[in-house]
């Protein structure tokens, strides 16, 4: 593994995707990293629901499941995530890979 994590497979307004692309649905215009805390396995995974607000931030979001350990790393790093601005609310969900 690289030491990156990476977003993939997205659901954008309800529609589930079936294909895997390396961000959300909306362009990504600022990703901040997650830290990978020293007590966690040396791999791992988590997925989150996301709900991207007009102006491009994050407004919410929930664990979805994966790697405890890295939850919270997750959460806080995407939470400072910011998209494009679009017309209306959209959500997504997003698997990170550590």
């Amino acid at each position: 593994m690289d030491g990156k994590f990476y977003a993939f497979r997205g659901v954008l307004d309800g529609f589930n995707s079936d294909y895997d692309f390396p961000i959300a649905p909306a362009e990504l215009v600022r990703r901040e990293e997650p830290e990978y805390p020293a007590i966690a396995d040396k791999y791992g995974t988590v997925k989150l629901k996301i709900w991207i607000s007009p102006n491009g931030s994050v407004r919410r979001l929930e664990y979805v499941g994966g790697h405890p350990l890295l939850a919270e790393s997750a959460l806080k790093a995407v939470k400072a995530w910011k998209y494009e601005t679009n017309s209306k609310e959209t959500t997504a969900t997003v698997e990170l890979r550590f």
